[in-house]
């Protein structure tokens, strides 16, 4: 602008004057203009959330894990989870996601009667895409996209179920022949697309270890090996990330739905030895069993059951202990059977048999998951004691900068995982309430200032190079002059 004034024949005077003058007013709208469009583009944060079902806590410590190590010295680690009990796939992986018990959600079984429905439920058939068994909590997917965001799911549990009336923005229909490997590119590119299009929370799934452990038990020598393979397949998603441009800046949680226990052939549970079986309907599998008395026969059922293997636990749903938080939903049938850890409950031994599995107490070593966790709103290198699974929907809420549903965790619980948020300096001074500083008002004031005292040497001058008699005036007569020239 100043090269445009000289070049139309204002004097260089003029030009800084008017120069200064705006200099300040411009600052004022850059000012503005940048606040403006420093909030519209601000990046939302970035959450990655990773289910290895079945993966015990003590597995990282079995076998030389590097990949899950990096995460541990660039992040966080929590030494004991307690999960939700029962310590089963569905009703864990949903309280990942609800922060919400299962007596909460309603997915309080892999297998489930809801006698208000009268419909059974199991993660084996087609009921499992029923919206009415999910809609008891809202997922946070469906949150995250009520809040303006987006969001994408590879393959856990739920995903692909309209809850709510929501699919997650991008999702994948569960299948389990789509390998770890092709559900990770698939979620980098939904992380990496274009910004309106681009999800701000992905939740990924993948299958291993549970299935192994069911088959070999954890005490094999073969887990070994699954666990080296999951921690390759960490390491692979690391370096997607990387190769993206998304490794510093998604956050990456890394945890599971339960661990596992080993199981022996002799330690078998017949309920066929204490109960008939045309006196109940049996819901749902070991090592904690939905009893249905049929009408009028709970008292009688309980009482064959109560005292009948010391290796098992019979409550009746009342008597169910207050801290499982397993007592209010009418999913949960009225009589419940718990093996002892290791324990196997069967009506015959007819049925199949596994080496390994989960459900049992959760305050059970064994059922604890791996809790590990990296990226922009994390402390490194930290590592605490324990958390409630409960606690992640909270903390996840937090990152993402969303308002959490009503839930049974506490981010008071995990925010030491976080970083700390910079605590500002007392003021000296009230606060100010402004939006901006006045920096650019003041800067305004004194460019007026300065424009107008340039203005009055500048007309001085050149009404004293136009009027040369005025030069041999006294300056009494000349002042008044100038005061009335400025005046017109």
């Amino acid at each position: 602008m100043l090269h445009c004034l000289l070049r139309r024949g204002c004097s260089p005077l003029l030009c800084l004057c008017l120069w200064t003058l705006l200099l300040p007013l411009v600052s004022l709208h850059q000012l503005d203009q940048h606040g403006r469009r420093s909030h519209s583009v601000r990046e939302r944060p970035k959450l990655l959330l990773v289910s290895f079902d079945g993966f015990r806590c003590d597995y990282i410590d079995r076998v030389p894990t590097p990949n899950f190590n990096i995460l541990i010295r660039e992040g966080v680690m929590v030494e004991h989870v307690e999960n939700a009990y029962i310590t089963k796939t569905l009703p864990n992986h949903y309280s990942l996601v609800t922060g919400l018990y299962a007596e909460t959600h309603g997915i309080v079984a892999n297998e489930m009667y809801d006698p208000a429905l009268n419909r059974s439920f199991s993660m084996e058939t087609d009921s499992i895409y029923d919206s009415r068994w999910w809609e008891e909590a809202v997922p946070l997917w469906v949150t995250v996209q009520k809040a303006g965001g987006r969001s994408g799911a590879a393959m856990w549990p739920g995903s692909d179920v309209k809850i709510h009336g929501m699919f997650p923005n991008k999702y994948l229909p569960y299948n389990a022949s789509v390998s770890f490997e092709s559900r990770v590119e698939r979620v980098i590119e939904w992380f990496s697309a274009p910004k309106e299009e681009a999800v701000d929370f992905g939740v990924l799934y993948w299958e291993e270890p549970d299935e192994s452990g069911h088959k070999y038990g954890p005490q094999s020598s073969f887990m070994d090996r699954v666990i080296v393979e999951i921690d390759e397949k960490l390491g692979f998603l690391i370096n997607e990330l990387k190769k993206a441009g998304l490794y510093e800046k998604v956050n990456l949680i890394v945890t599971s739905d339960h661990g596992m226990t080993q199981l022996f052939a002799d330690n078998i549970i017949e309920l066929d030895e204490y109960v008939e079986r045309d006196l109940y309907t049996w819901v749902d599998k070991s090592p904690v069993v939905g009893i249905l008395p049929k009408e009028g026969k709970l008292d009688e059922v309980y009482n064959k059951l109560v005292d009948a293997n010391p290796n098992m636990m019979v409550y009746k749903k009342e008597e169910i202990p207050e801290h499982f938080h397993y007592r209010h939903n009418v999913r949960i049938m009225p009589i419940i059977i718990e093996a002892k850890e290791g324990w196997t409950i069967v009506q015959n031994r007819s049925g199949p048999f596994m080496l390994g599995n989960h459900g049992y107490d959760n305050t059970l070593h064994s059922m604890q998951p791996v809790f590990v966790a990296r990226g922009p709103a994390f402390r490194q290198n930290y590592v605490t004691t324990s958390m409630h699974s409960v606690d992640l929907y909270p903390l996840m809420c937090h990152i993402l900068s969303i308002p959490p549903r009503p839930n049974n965790g506490s981010l008071l619980n995990v925010k030491d995982l976080l970083y700390p948020e910079p605590t500002a300096p007392a003021p000296t001074i009230p606060p100010r309430v402004q939006e901006y500083s006045y920096a650019p008002v003041v800067g305004s004031f004194l460019g007026v200032v300065m424009v107008l005292g340039f203005l009055v040497v500048y007309i001085r001058q050149v009404t004293l190079r136009q009027l040369p008699s005025l030069k041999h005036r006294s300056r009494e007569m000349s002042q008044p002059l100038l005061q009335e020239d400025l005046h017109l």
